[in-house]
C-alpha cells in the first residue's frame, strides 16, 4: 500500500507544477507590443494636440494684430471728428454773433443778458461732408465774403441734401440773404428750418428771425404767431426771451 500512496502523491505533485507553470514567452511579448502601440497612439494625439494649439496661438495673435490696428483707425477717426465738432462749436458762435448784427435787436446789453453757450451740435461721419460744409463756413468766419458764401451753401444742400448740416445751411442761408437784404427769400430758408426739422438745434433762433422778417414786412399777425409759438415750445431760451422783448414793444 504504501508504494501505491507514493505514486499517487507524485502524481498529485506533478499536476500541482503543471497548472503553475508560466505562461509562454509568445503572450508576453504580444502584451508588451499592445502597450507600445497604445503608448504610440497616444504619444501621436498629444502631438496633434500640441500642433494645434500652436496654429491656434497665432490664429489669436493675428486676430489680435488686427483688432489693435481697427482700434487704432478708429481712435485716429474719432480725434478728427471731435476736433470738427469742436471747430464748428466756435463757428457757430462767431458766426451768430457777426451775423445777428444785421437784425433790429434789443441792445446788445440786453442780447448778452440772455446769452447762452452754443448747443451741441451733430457731426457727420462723412469727412468730405464735413470739409465741404466748413468751406462754406469759412467763406464767413475767415475770408469775410458773404456773397460767395451764398452759393457755397446752395451747392452744399444740393450735395447733400440729407446732411446732418442741412438745417444750419439753410439757417445761415436765412442770415446771409437777409443781410442782402432780401427778406422773402431768407424768410423760405427760415421757414425751411422751422417746418421740415423740428428736432434742429438752430429752430428756435430760425423762428425768431422768421418772426422778425415778418414784423419787418409789416404782417404783425404773424408774426406775432411765430413769436408766441416760439414761446410756447422754447420757453427757457434766448431766443423765446427775445421774442418775448419784441411782442412788448409791437
Amino acid at each position: 500500500m504504501k508504494p501505491k500512496i507514493i505514486l499517487a502523491a507524485m502524481i498529485l505533485s506533478g499536476s500541482t507544477q503543471i497548472w503553475a507553470a508560466p505562461a509562454p514567452v509568445s503572450e508576453a511579448a504580444s502584451s508588451q507590443s499592445s502597450i507600445e502601440k497604445r503608448l504610440a497612439a497616444l504619444e501621436s494625439m498629444m502631438q496633434s494636440r500640441n500642433l494645434l494649439q500652436v496654429e491656434l496661438q497665432q490664429q489669436l495673435n493675428v486676430l489680435q494684430d488686427e483688432v489693435s490696428q481697427v482700434r487704432g483707425i478708429t481712435e485716429e477717426q474719432t480725434y478728427k471728428l471731435e476736433k470738427v465738432l469742436q471747430r464748428q462749436r466756435e463757428l457757430y458762435q462767431e458766426i451768430e454773433n457777426r451775423v445777428s448784427q444785421a437784425y433790429s435787436q434789443p441792445s446788445a446789453s440786453s442780447a448778452a443778458q440772455y446769452a447762452e453757450p452754443v448747443a451741441q451740435q451733430a457731426i457727420s461721419s462723412d469727412l468730405s461732408e464735413n470739409e465741404a460744409y466748413e468751406r462754406a463756413v469759412a467763406l464767413i468766419m475767415k475770408d469775410k465774403r458773404y456773397d460767395q458764401a451764398i452759393p457755397e451753401f446752395q451747392t452744399f444742400l444740393t450735395t447733400y441734401p440729407n446732411s446732418v448740416y442741412a438745417s444750419n445751411a439753410h439757417y445761415w442761408l436765412g442770415q446771409l440773404l437777409t443781410i442782402k437784404n432780401d427778406p422773402a427769400k431768407a424768410s423760405e430758408h427760415f421757414k425751411v428750418v422751422v417746418n421740415e426739422f423740428p428736432n434742429s438745434n438752430k429752430r428756435p433762433d430760425a423762428m425768431l428771425k422768421l418772426g422778425t422778417l415778418l414784423q419787418e414786412q409789416g404782417l404783425a399777425e404773424q408774426a406775432i404767431k411765430t413769436f408766441n409759438d416760439l414761446i410756447n415750445q422754447y420757453p427757457s431760451t434766448t431766443a423765446a426771451k427775445l421774442a418775448t422783448d419784441r411782442i412788448a414793444k409791437m
